[in-house]
């Protein structure tokens, strides 16, 4: 008999890991925040860090930290005046596992491939092996 109270379980934790998927793509899916992520990746830095290589103000960015704190890819820290963000890569581990359950479909993929491409370029023979 089906356990009613595991099958609502796992559609709610389907659910959460559904929105926390979503949040990640939307964060990762803007070029700034993309670079953010590389450059807190490297060590912690301050919001005015941050914004030095970019052409837009403090807020912008800001909204831009703002999208990736709400994907869980970056933590504010308070020390003083100084704010680190610093990168906090677990949601990305939940996207690699997401991803992995499509090695097997790209793998078969890559080897028909393989063998298709042999097909069209058999191996030459050389005078020696004639």
């Amino acid at each position: 008999m089906l356990d009613r109270r595991s099958s609502r379980t796992g559609t709610r934790e389907s659910a959460r890991t559904s929105r926390l998927l979503d949040q990640v793509f939307h964060a990762l899916a803007h070029p700034v925040r993309r670079e953010i992520l590389a450059r807190i990746g490297r060590e912690e830095r301050s919001i005015s860090d941050l914004a030095a290589p970019f052409d837009m103000t403090l807020p912008a960015v800001s909204k831009h930290l703002k999208v990736l704190e709400r994907a869980g890819l970056v933590v504010r820290g308070h020390r003083a005046q100084y704010r680190p963000c610093v990168l906090d890569a677990t949601p990305l581990e939940e996207i690699s596992t997401w991803a992995e359950q499509y090695r097997p479909v790209w793998e078969a993929r890559f080897d028909r491939l393989d063998e298709y491409v042999k097909q069209l370029h058999p191996p030459r023979q050389t005078r020696s092996s004639r």
